[in-house]
């Protein structure tokens, strides 16, 4: 089937065309104090709510605020309301109406798009797990032996999830080198970054009852980038025996744009082979594929330091949600869980810079003739992504920018 095209000349050969139509939200100068649902079409941001009246179908759901009342209303009204915006944007009979609500995204500040409810980080990726566990477990097996027989992964802090932009400020905790005596508290002298991919759970489930790989559409509305950024000094000393504290709770960045799920039917793929034989309930190998072939870019102070493949993680989103209500905790419309440090098998793939410099021992060179071992005040770090599309197009997810403040 033939992706329709859009009367926006800008859009055909964009990865934010009718194919994509990612979701956000934003403000812009002519009504300032009012958050908009807004879908971006090429290098324009659709007011939704607006564009809906101007259509003849006016809609609560995309009048809000927020994504979440959209989020909560499940799959067939998602399926619904992307079809409406994909005819708004591609019938030329809706072409004078609707065109007029197109806002150049120059012109708008975009903000947190959905409310945080909860928020799972996981540990996903064979390549980082096994890096990290060469560098602090050396001679031994990388891995720990519950790693290939389910997602690991830890409860984050929501409240500290913030949008694209928002600068980061440099967190503070107790921090013990291997040859001080006693720990100290001050800045965190081992500022990193996770380059990951997050999941926005939609549709709610109940307590007590598990989803399976089976209903991992029926939940997850959506994709976004994840910056987790992690303060590896502080969690070296606090993590032993609990795991992630203040070391990981201080900051999540979160591109703006929520890629709709749909829009990532051409990127799915079948995940690397395991060796090792899952549970059944994790068992994936007769149901559909959640690999997913994103392409993953990680600059510093405007140079690329990476290119991690997520196509490689060993266990995909539909595992993770698996395994997260596994014990029938419940889901709830906005939660948030993330892939994980993204990293490939070559150096140039790895997604966090404790991987790149090898702790600190391998300092990583930048062009301008720096050079980092981990994040200085002042660094910016972006994370882009693409996915492959309809007809050879390419499925864009924008990006997360944050800035390291004092």
């Amino acid at each position: 089937m033939t992706t329709p095209r859009s009367w926006l000349a800008t859009a055909q050969d964009s990865p934010f065309g009718v194919h994509n139509l990612p979701y956000g939200v934003f403000t812009a100068a002519d009504r300032p104090g009012r958050r908009r649902i807004g879908v971006r079409i090429g290098d324009f941001v659709l007011d939704a709510g607006a564009a809906a009246r101007a259509a003849g179908s006016p809609s609560v759901l995309l009048d809000a605020e927020t994504l979440n009342p959209l989020l909560g209303a499940g799959r067939p009204v998602w399926t619904e309301v992307r079809a409406e915006l994909t005819r708004w944007l591609t019938d030329e009979s809706y072409r004078d109406a609707v065109s007029p609500l197109l806002v150049p995204l120059a012109e708008v500040e975009l903000h947190l798009p959905f409310e945080v409810a909860d928020y799972v980080d996981f540990y996903s990726s064979e390549h980082h797990a096994t890096n990290l566990g060469r560098i602090f477990r050396p001679g031994v097996e990388p891995l720990t032996p519950n790693w290939k027989h389910l997602p690991i992964g830890y409860h984050g802090r929501a409240g500290t999830v913030v949008v694209s932009g928002t600068p980061v400020v440099r967190p503070q905790g107790q921090r013990k080198a291997p040859a001080e005596a006693v720990p100290s508290f001050g800045p965190t002298r081992r500022l990193d970054i996770e380059a990951e991919v997050g999941f926005v759970v939609g549709a709610p489930s109940a307590l007590g009852t598990p989803v399976t790989l089976d209903d991992f559409r029926t939940h997850v509305f959506g994709v976004c980038l994840v910056n987790d950024w992690s303060a590896r000094d502080i969690q070296a000393w606090e993590y032993v025996p609990l795991g992630p504290f203040l070391g990981k709770s201080f900051a999540t960045s979160l591109s703006p744009w929520i890629v709709p799920l749909d829009a990532l039917e051409h990127a799915r793929v079948s995940p690397p082979a395991r060796d090792v034989e899952p549970l059944p309930y994790l068992d994936d190998r007769g149901g559909e594929p959640w690999g997913l072939d994103l392409a993953l870019e990680v600059g510093l102070n405007g140079h690329t330091i990476s290119r991690p493949p997520f196509a490689s993680m060993y266990w995909t989103a539909a595992q993770q949600l698996a395994h997260m209500t596994a014990n029938g905790a419940s889901l709830r419309t906005g939660d948030l869980f993330a892939s994980g440090t993204v990293s490939g098998p070559e150096r140039e793939a790895r997604g966090a810079l404790i991987e790149l410099t090898w702790n600190g021992e391998e300092p990583l060179k930048l062009p301008d003739g720096t050079t980092r071992t981990f994040l200085e005040d002042g660094d910016e770090v972006t994370i882009t992504a693409t996915a492959p599309g309809p007809d050879g197009s390419l499925v864009g997810f924008g990006e997360v920018v944050g800035r390291v403040t004092p």
